[in-house]
């Protein structure tokens, strides 16, 4: 039963990700071949650094389910995730990197806890916590 899990849980994940994919490739091809404009020169102030909790949701896929916010998850079972308590959400997620958590609800997760480190689930955690 837990493969049947693992195995649903990594294809829910190649699922979102393969449509985030088409998303963006819809938005690159709605643009290519259309005709340029001209546009006044603007001086733009250098956008802040990301923060690492930031980078680290976005390229470990956390937003790809959970929702860019952390709040608007891509299906109701998913958790809205920020906000919560940094230590409580520290512990689920070593908890199912682990297997000691291993339900339905940690399936889709499985497939890339391997992507995280120890380290970086704790900057993730803040990060996470302080989202609201």
């Amino acid at each position: 039963m837990s493969r049947l899990m693992v195995v649903i849980g990594f294809l829910l994940t190649a699922l979102a990700l393969a449509g985030y994919a088409f998303a963006l490739y819809m938005v690159s091809t709605k643009f290519r071949g259309s005709t340029p404009i001209a546009v006044a020169p603007v001086e733009v102030a250098e956008a802040p650094a990301a923060s690492p909790g930031v980078e680290l949701f976005q390229t470990k896929t956390c937003f790809t389910c959970h929702g860019a916010d952390g709040k608007t998850p891509i299906l109701p079972e998913y958790p809205k995730i920020a906000g919560q308590n940094a230590k409580y959400i520290l512990q689920q997620a070593k908890d199912i990197k682990s297997g000691a958590r291993d339900n339905g609800q940690t399936a889709a997760m499985k497939g890339v806890m391997h992507l995280v480190s120890d380290e970086e689930l704790e900057i993730l955690a803040e990060y996470i916590s302080g989202s609201t």
